[in-house]
């Protein structure tokens, strides 16, 4: 078996792993969003790592769809020995690998505008919403529960919510350090912080692991530029 062989099977059955994996997530994003319910009972109560998937279903469609698209231009390209498939293919990888880094310096250096717009998207949404909409009001009572935090930015998050207002104009109970009451003045002097700083402190704790895992995939997205082109190349002196 040749370099150029080997280097084409390989390439076959690497995508065929990532198009394997992108249709699993795929279906496991549309079941959740389709019918949240059986997946939850088939899996148990509404425990906090359920729930965590049950909000990103939406995200693991939108992962599932972009593997998936990898995966068969990868596979078809090498299979056919197409030039245009493979240059498709390095493309497509190469736009998903600098949106990643410009995500990254945006996270690192504009930390700041990031929970300025997350503010303004976020707030409005609690002061509307909960303590009306039950699946939101789940979500936020789990990242509060797990977190050990309150709000997005603090408990004046959720000042004249359906909730804040049906329950006399008290603040959800992790707002004070679960305390059974939680008025303004319990939770100005409980100063829990809110869950986006507590979310970043979190990542920086685990900053180890998510750089690793951040690298690991540079590099895989690396190599599988380098053998779209390697092939490519070989392509072109034939």
């Amino acid at each position: 078996m040749g370099c150029f062989t080997f280097i084409k099977v390989m390439m076959i059955l690497f995508n065929l792993i990532i198009f394997l994996g992108g249709g699993t997530l795929l279906g496991i994003g549309i079941w959740v969003t389709v019918d949240g319910k059986s997946f939850l009972d088939i899996f148990g109560s509404l425990s906090s790592s359920v729930m965590q998937v049950v909000n990103v279903s939406y995200f693991l469609i939108v992962i599932g769809c972009i593997l998936v698209v990898i995966g068969f231009l990868g596979c078809c390209s090498a299979q056919k020995e197409s030039k245009c498939l493979l240059m498709t293919f390095f493309s497509v990888v190469l736009i998903i690998f600098i949106a990643e880094i410009a995500a990254a310096v945006v996270a690192l250096v504009y930390t700041s505008v990031a929970e300025t717009l997350l503010s303004e998207l976020v707030t409005p949404v609690l002061k509307e919403k909960y303590g009306k909409d039950d699946a939101l009001t789940q979500i936020w009572n789990v990242t509060m529960t797990e977190f050990h935090c309150c709000g997005l930015n603090n408990y004046t998050d959720f000042e004249n919510s359906p909730w804040y207002l049906e329950n006399n104009n008290n603040f959800p109970s992790p707002c004070c350090n679960f305390a059974s009451l939680c008025t303004s003045v319990d939770a100005a002097q409980a100063n829990v912080s809110g869950c986006f700083d507590k979310i970043l402190e979190e990542i920086r704790t685990n900053a180890d692991v998510v750089g690793g895992v951040a690298a690991g995939i540079a590099a895989l997205e690396l190599a599988a530029m380098v053998v779209s082109m390697y092939l490519y190349c070989y392509l072109d002196k034939k």
